[in-house]
């Protein structure tokens, strides 16, 4: 594992966004940018009331794999990816992402790298519920 990777993780239990900038620590990191993505009330105009994420079992490794891409691909000390699996309500958070470098304009491009590489390549699917009582899956194959 790449040293940069601190922190990758998919769970059932609620995500903390302390434990995710405890694990990048690092007094030589001036920029620290996070991303929280969390449950909102509405997708595609139509108003959702809840959602479920399920995995695929070889989620945890391919997350893992995209992590030592973004460790390895770009200048930083820290990486940290954790997503929700199970039932989440409207607001909770689904996944957390963070990179930690020596400046700010490093953090934000391998944030933004690992988010859309993790929602593009990582087999987790999201169950949407809306509220006129119609069902989507989002990602699944």
């Amino acid at each position: 594992m790449h040293p940069a990777v601190k922190l990758v993780d998919i769970r059932e239990t609620p995500l903390e966004v302390t434990e995710v900038m405890d694990a990048l620590e690092d007094d030589a990191s001036g920029g620290l940018t996070l991303f929280v993505g969390r449950v909102r009330d509405h997708d595609g105009g139509k108003g959702v009331i809840g959602l479920d994420y399920q995995a695929h079992p070889s989620a945890l490794a391919r997350l893992e794999e995209v992590a030592e891409k973004v460790a390895a691909g770009h200048d930083v000390a820290g990486v940290a990816a954790v997503h929700r699996t199970g039932h989440l309500a409207i607001g909770e958070i689904a996944v957390i992402v963070a990179t930690a470098s020596g400046h700010r304009g490093e953090a934000f491009t391998a944030s933004r790298v690992l988010i859309d590489t993790l929602k593009a390549e990582v087999p987790i699917w999201k169950h949407q519920i809306f509220s006129d009582g119609t069902d989507e899956w989002v990602g699944a194959p």
